[in-house]
């Protein structure tokens, strides 16, 4: 069993002014609302949830992205109302968001 139920890497790489990337689509304030998010809802921690930063995770061109595991599960979002869609849906009832999903190859 892993130590986390579920683990969300939420990409904030930050490139050069004028590249496209997952920070300056407000990356970092959708990490920080996720953290909140599952604080409050009880939902974090070991044995649960875990979000966290990452680097570039290579999928610049659909950003800002996150994923899911264990199940690979790649997503992406607007605002902060898709990522509480991501966790109310996917991270407690377990029914994966079709309209955020991205594919799993490009």
């Amino acid at each position: 069993m892993s130590y986390f139920e579920r683990h969300v890497f939420l990409c904030t790489n930050q490139r050069d002014e004028g590249e496209m990337c997952c920070n300056t689509c407000g990356a970092s304030e959708a990490l920080n609302h996720a953290k909140d998010r599952i604080k409050a809802l009880g939902i974090g921690g070991a044995g649960k949830v875990r979000f966290q930063k990452a680097g570039c995770l290579e999928r610049c061109d659909a950003g800002p992205v996150l994923v899911v595991y264990p199940e690979a599960v790649w997503y992406t979002y607007v605002d902060t109302s898709d990522i509480d869609a991501i966790i109310d849906e996917h991270l407690v009832n377990g029914r994966i968001v079709e309209r955020l999903r991205l594919p799993d190859h490009a």
